[in-house]
């Protein structure tokens, strides 16, 4: 046999044996269940950050809340003001319809812009 065929036996040899020996070890890696100290402190970091996470975005949704309401309000205080010029106006022009002149013509007419205050 030359050297480099000796070699390459003796190479598979070493590498037989060492096969072996792994398979007496057992399996390889961790075995699940068992979780080292590190591993421990990344799950309580990772349940921390999903706990703030959680909270901030309840802070954010408790803002929106506050802010819809609040432009619900001021609409709604809107549609009271419309209606009740409305119901000015209609009254003013029921009062017109029956030629009758309103009472309060001058006010009206300086609210709508056409008579100017001197």
């Amino acid at each position: 046999m030359t050297d480099m065929e000796m070699q390459s036996n003796k190479m598979s040899i070493t590498e037989e044996t060492q096969a072996q020996t792994r398979k007496e070890c057992g399996k390889r890696g961790r075995k699940p269940g068992r979780k080292t100290s590190t591993e421990k402190l990344d799950i309580k970091a990772k349940l921390e950050r999903s706990r703030q996470s959680a909270r901030e975005c309840r802070a954010r949704k408790k803002l929106r809340y506050q802010y819809l309401e609040e432009l619900v309000a001021d609409r709604e205080k809107a549609v009271v003001a419309l209606r009740t010029e409305l119901e000015r106006l209609i009254q003013w022009n029921n009062q017109l319809s029956e030629s009758n002149t309103p009472t309060n013509n001058d006010q009206l007419l300086q609210e709508l812009g056409i008579l100017k205050q001197e």
